[in-house]
């Protein structure tokens, strides 16, 4: 490929450290940020050629590779998918789910089916805690707002779903992963995606730092970058994420075809 690989990344912290210092390499690659939704709208457009997709995108894209040994993922508690509730979980009838991912709304369908034992209306919605809360029992939100939603200011209980799934299955939870088509990008370009993941792992708080504006926030971006989240595709994390893709088609949450492919990353690119 001539051009530089389009990469279609989230707007959000999570994702800072898996593209970390790829902007020292214009030649090979270029990346823009956008909602999840948005990436895996822009990987169907053919505007992307990689996207940092929703997990449940996979599914409805077949024939795409999965880069492998990288993803956005949480081993328990990720503080960035919750509930935010006014009203008993079991109480729950109706829940505004956040449209900035179809990922955590088919895992709070599992879980509401699975762990909670109810069965809400849910009512799309953009992400603004207070509205969605003015007209629902509860709300679905995800990334940066959810991280820094002081939700006991508002009276609010805060049930986090990667919590929630890891305590029911045992298994870590994949949120999202670097995807393409087979020809989307060649294995220097997966090495360089995974050198920048090795690099950004070491820079974890000076990352934070400089995407959090607001000083009094930026130790939860330092705990949410160390401790929550997880940014390898490991076995376990794959057992999470094919476990999630059964649940998700039993309940008829998504449809698609469920089996892994990825591309095949055997050039290093540590001598550039």
């Amino acid at each position: 490929m001539n051009r530089p690989v389009r990469l279609g990344a989230v707007d959000y912290l999570n994702v800072r450290p898996l593209v970390y210092g790829l902007d020292r390499w214009p030649d090979l690659v270029s990346v823009r940020f956008d909602a999840p939704s948005e990436c895996a709208r822009l990987l169907e457009a053919g505007e992307i050629d990689l996207g940092m997709v929703p997990s449940i995108t996979y599914l409805n894209r077949p024939g795409d590779r999965i880069v492998p040994g990288l993803c956005i993922g949480s081993d328990g508690p990720v503080d960035s998918v919750a509930l935010f509730l006014r009203t008993p979980l079991a109480e729950v009838r109706t829940l505004a789910v956040d449209t900035s991912s179809r990922t955590s709304v088919a895992l709070t369908r599992i879980l509401c089916a699975r762990r909670f034992g109810i069965s809400p209306a849910f009512v799309p919605h953009a992400p603004d805690l207070g509205a969605m809360l003015a007209v629902a029992d509860g709300a679905l939100i995800i990334g940066d707002p959810a991280l820094f939603a002081d939700h006991r200011a508002i009276g609010a209980e805060k049930v986090d779903l990667g919590q929630a799934w890891t305590e029911m299955t045992g298994l870590p939870f994949v949120w999202a992963f670097w995807a393409g088509r087979p020809d989307a990008a060649s294995p220097q370009v997966i090495a360089l995606l995974q050198d920048a993941a090795d690099a950004g792992e070491k820079h974890l708080d000076a990352i934070a730092d400089a995407h959090i504006e607001d000083p009094a926030r930026r130790a939860i971006g330092r705990r949410y970058l160390n401790d929550n989240l997880m940014f390898r595709l490991s076995g376990r994390a794959l057992d999470g994420l094919r476990t999630y893709y059964r649940e998700a088609l039993a309940i008829g949450a998504a449809s698609g075809d469920p089996s892994l492919a990825f591309f095949d990353a055997d050039a290093s690119v540590g001598s550039r």
